[in-house]
């Protein structure tokens, strides 16, 4: 089997694998269709159609040939920090297609020989995440979480001496990704070692969609005008996107052939109200309650608290993270109080002028 599925032209007939992703489930109690329309309502089509349907149905199910059907397609997903993006990568792809998935911070990664991770080990992790098996690891999807954060510092104004230096962690890793978006077949190290004699084997990332997360702060500032590039505006549309905003990540500090590499950028608006609200109480709150049932307490949060810890979210436009920032101060509090000294009480959180408080009521 290994030996079938090792090159990405001959891929293995219907009866020979067993993709989970491919077999259909009698139950998905963890998830609801609204988890991704809450998150994002246009990013989902874009995650699944060109990458679960490709990879795993057509090829390795249908057993059609890869040269009859278009190439593997590499996303950008563009937003604000805590809209999402990669919660909707690991829902989708690890939870209900259970595909081999690895979300990487690309900001721990630097050029083959300097001190940090080597760009290639990002397909050992790929390949661990298949339980060591490659055939699976060909048809597994690579999120490159922080994005931007391998910019290229100083790529408008260069100064004397920048031609004697090298950038390691901006242009030496994106230098290094060329090759691994693009599809070809590549010698993975199989540990996390820099030794040159240890095991290798042979991996095509043909298959392997790329999908890169990041904020890009800032860039809005190169356009001129704010918020054009629509992470605030939910009108946007994410086609509007693409071949015109190449010049902008250049001058951001990205290698126009790398971003070339990507067929679509998908633009992530920032979370309503709305969506905040729901997070906190089918996600965020149940956790803390749980937390105070195993110690004989029962927590109950206002719906004025609530409503401030989704103003204070807003305003500090940190997303999802800050719904458990804000939270957390309070119940820091409150646990303090009453863990191992209160049993058979209530808490309860609430707002006064405009701050979290804790009360203790005993039963």
């Amino acid at each position: 089997m290994k030996m079938c599925l090792a090159a990405s032209s001959a891929p293995c007939k219907p009866s020979s694998i067993n993709f989970p992703c491919c077999r259909r489930r009698k139950s998905r109690s963890s998830w609801k269709p609204s988890d991704t329309k809450a998150r994002s309502p246009n990013a989902a089509p874009f995650l699944c159609s060109p990458i679960a349907t490709y990879a795993v149905k057509r090829l390795y199910v249908n057993g059609e040939e890869p040269r009859s059907l278009p190439p593997k397609q590499n996303l950008m997903m563009v937003g604000p920090t805590g809209c999402g993006k990669t919660f909707l990568i690991e829902l989708l792809f690890q939870n209900i297609f259970k595909l081999p998935t690895v979300i990487v911070d690309i900001t721990s990664f630097t050029e083959s020989g300097y001190i940090g991770d080597d760009v290639r080990t990002i397909l050992t992790r790929l390949i661990d995440a298949s339980g060591d098996a490659t055939f699976l690891a060909s048809v597994g999807v690579v999120c490159l979480d922080e994005f931007d954060k391998i910019a290229a510092s100083g790529s408008n104004a260069r100064f004397a001496g920048q031609g004697t230096t090298k950038d390691v962690s901006g242009y030496g890793v994106q230098r290094e990704l060329l090759a691994m978006l693009e599809g070809k077949e590549l010698m993975v190290p199989m540990d996390y070692g820099f030794s040159e004699y240890g095991n290798r084997a042979k991996l095509s990332t043909r298959n392997i969609p790329f999908i890169a997360c990041g904020a890009f702060s800032g860039m809005d500032d190169l356009q001129g005008k704010r918020a054009s590039i629509g992470f605030n505006n939910p009108e946007t549309d994410a086609d509007e996107l693409s071949l015109d905003e190449v010049g902008l990540f250049q001058k951001f500090g990205f290698l126009p052939e790398l971003i070339g590499r990507f067929s679509r950028i998908v633009a992530f608006p920032s979370l309503p109200a709305e969506t905040l609200h729901q997070i906190l109480l089918e996600n965020i709150i149940p956790q803390f309650k749980n937390e105070f049932k195993g110690e004989g307490l029962e927590l109950r949060i206002s719906d004025e608290a609530i409503k401030y810890l989704v103003k204070r979210s807003e305003k500090r436009g940190t997303g999802a993270r800050g719904l458990h920032t804000e939270l957390v101060k309070a119940i820091e509090q409150a646990a303090f109080d009453t863990f191992s000294r209160v049993t058979n009480a209530k808490v309860v959180i609430a707002c006064e002028d405009n701050q979290l408080i804790s009360q203790v009521i005993k039963a």
